[in-house]
C-alpha cells in the first residue's frame, strides 16, 4: 500500500461537483472555525458571475484531492489586471511542495493574462500562521486590515434597547424584515440599488465595482446561508426615490454551517444617518434571532470604519480576530 505521506501528488482542474466533498473537508480541517460543506460550494460556484474570469486547480494524491487554490477576477474590486486568490492545503498534506506546486501552478495562469496584482485574505490566528509565512516569502505584503467581532445574543440585554426602538418609531420609520417585503415586486431590485449605494460609503480601501442584478440576488438574496426573516429593512412609508423607492437601509443575517450567524452588511441612506436607524436595524436582527433560540453574530468592519466599531462595541459585540489583507504586486509583463 501507498504511504500517504509519501505519494505522489498531480495537479489537475478542480472537477464540479465531485470534487465538493474532497474540498469542503480539507477547507474545513484548515480552517475549524469557518467550516464549509460541498452543498454549498457547489452553491457559490454556481451564483458566480459567469463573465468574469476564474480558474480552480487541485492536487491530487492517493486518490484524493488534499488541496485546492483558485484565482480569479474580484467582482467587488473589478479591475481586468486585479485578481483574488486562495489557496489551501490538507493540514496532513503539508510539507511535501503540494502547496508551492499549486501556487506556481495558479500563478502562471493569471500571469499569461497580464496580471499586475493579486490578493488574498487571510487572519491573525495562530492556525493561519503557515501561510501567512507562505505569502510572506512569495513576496506578499499586508496592506489592509479587517476586524471581526462577535457577540452571543444570550449575554447582551436586549430590553435595553426599547427606547432606540420607540424613537425610530416615532420618525415613521418601519423594521420590516425582508421575508415580510416579499409582496413588493420591485423589492430585489431596490434592495440591490440601496447596496450599492450604502457599499459606496464602506472603507474598505477599493474602487468598487457594481455587480450586475442577477449574480447580486443569487449571490445574495438566494444564498443558501440568507436569512430573509432575520434580515431587516428600514422603511419609510411615503418615500419613492427612483432607485430605492421607500427603503432607507437594511442588515443582513446568514447563518453559517458553523452554527453561527453572520452580519453581511449594515447601512442607511447618507440622508437617514445619524437618528439611530443603523443600530436600531441591528437590534431588530439580535431580537429576531434570539426569539427563534438565539445564537452567536459574527460581523466585519474596515479599520477606518470607526464609525461602526464604536456602534457594535455599544452593542455588546467583543473583539475577536484581524483579517489580513495582502497583495502581491506584479511586473508588467513578467
Amino acid at each position: 500500500m501507498t504511504d500517504p505521506l509519501t505519494a505522489p501528488f498531480a495537479l489537475r482542474d478542480l472537477r464540479a461537483p465531485g470534487d465538493y466533498p474532497d474540498a469542503a473537508a480539507l477547507l474545513s480541517a484548515s480552517d475549524p472555525e469557518w467550516p464549509v460543506t460541498p452543498e454549498l460550494l457547489r452553491a457559490w460556484d454556481e451564483a458566480a458571475d459567469p463573465d468574469l474570469f476564474r480558474t480552480d486547480v487541485a492536487a491530487e494524491q492517493d486518490g484524493r484531492v488534499v488541496a485546492v487554490g483558485r484565482v480569479g477576477h474580484d467582482d467587488f474590486a473589478f479591475e481586468e489586471w486585479r485578481y483574488w486568490g486562495n489557496l489551501t492545503v490538507h493540514p496532513d498534506a503539508r510539507g511535501r511542495g503540494v502547496g508551492s506546486a499549486l501556487y506556481a501552478e495558479l500563478l502562471e495562469r493569471v500571469r499569461s493574462r497580464g496580471a499586475r496584482e493579486v490578493r488574498t485574505m487571510l487572519t491573525d490566528q495562530p492556525h493561519h500562521a503557515p501561510g501567512r509565512a507562505f505569502l510572506e516569502r512569495r513576496g506578499f505584503r499586508v496592506t489592509w486590515e479587517r476586524y471581526e467581532s462577535r457577540l452571543n445574543t444570550a449575554e447582551v440585554d436586549l430590553g435595553r434597547f426599547d427606547a432606540l426602538l420607540a424613537g425610530v418609531a416615532a420618525q415613521g420609520t418601519e423594521l420590516r424584515s425582508v421575508a415580510e417585503l416579499a409582496a413588493d415586486p420591485q423589492r430585489d431590485r431596490r434592495l440591490w440599488e440601496l447596496d450599492w449605494l450604502l457599499f459606496q460609503d464602506v472603507p474598505m480601501g477599493n474602487a468598487l465595482t457594481k455587480r450586475p442584478l442577477d449574480a447580486w440576488v443569487r449571490q445574495e438574496l438566494e444564498d443558501p446561508t440568507f436569512s430573509q426573516a432575520l434580515s431587516f429593512v428600514a422603511v419609510q412609508p411615503g418615500l419613492d426615490d427612483p432607485l430605492t423607492g421607500p427603503y432607507l437601509g437594511y442588515t443582513t443575517l446568514m447563518r453559517h454551517p458553523g452554527g453561527f450567524y453572520v452580519i453581511g452588511m449594515t447601512g442607511v441612506r447618507r440622508e437617514a444617518r445619524g437618528r439611530g436607524v443603523a443600530k436600531a436595524l441591528k437590534v431588530a436582527a439580535m431580537r429576531a434571532l434570539a426569539a427563534s433560540g438565539g445564537g452567536s453574530i459574527r460581523t466585519f468592519n474596515d479599520k477606518p470604519n470607526a464609525a461602526m466599531l464604536g456602534m457594535n462595541e455599544g452593542l455588546g459585540f467583543v473583539r475577536g480576530p484581524t483579517h489580513l489583507r495582502y497583495e502581491l504586486a506584479l511586473e508588467a509583463g513578467a
